[in-house]
């Protein structure tokens, strides 16, 4: 017997309500509209940390600048939960879809990086008083913004790249 993963998630969508609630005449636009200021909120203080990290405006400090990251984490979390919310309601438009598979990878580089940028390149500047940024922590910087950049441009592909579920063969075994 063969258990497809769309099916599962189909199921959960339609049996805990997710799915009716998307499919009514402003579930969607609303929740579109609530992705996207999620992700202005992340990409806009993510964005400008990295920028910073980079070299770019070297007159703010970095501990200070950090402190609106609180912002982009809330906008994350907005986009977790109107992202599930879009997924379980048509897994079949998300799951054989190669630019969702590239948006996901791209999120997935962007944890590891994260993990890493609080690892091993954020202790290192946190406390320090010169603008001297270590290497890895501006690798850190292009690595995030490569990542959410990619995140951005495969999102918007999503809806213009709907392929045939038979194309993605990992998909349906």
């Amino acid at each position: 017997m063969t258990v497809r993963v769309d099916a599962i998630i189909d199921a959960f969508g339609h049996d805990s309500g997710v799915f009716a609630l998307m499919n009514t005449a402003w579930a969607w636009p609303i929740a579109e509209s609530l992705h996207f200021i999620g992700l202005c909120m992340l990409f806009g203080t993510i964005g400008i940390v990295d920028l910073r990290l980079l070299g770019f405006p070297k007159a703010i400090s970095l501990a200070d600048l950090h402190r609106i990251t609180r912002v982009g984490i809330v906008g994350f979390a907005i986009n977790v939960v109107t992202g599930v919310a879009f997924f379980v309601s048509a897994p079949d438009q998300y799951l054989y879809n190669p630019a969702f598979q590239l948006k996901v990878a791209c999120m997935l580089l962007a944890a590891v990086n994260v993990v890493a940028f609080y690892g091993y390149g954020w202790p290192r500047i946190r406390g320090a008083t010169a603008n001297e940024v270590p290497i890895a922590a501006k690798l850190c910087a292009a690595v995030s913004l490569t990542a959410w950049t990619g995140v951005i441009v495969f999102g918007r592909l999503i809806t213009f790249y709907r392929p045939p579920e038979h194309w993605c063969f990992w998909c349906s075994a």
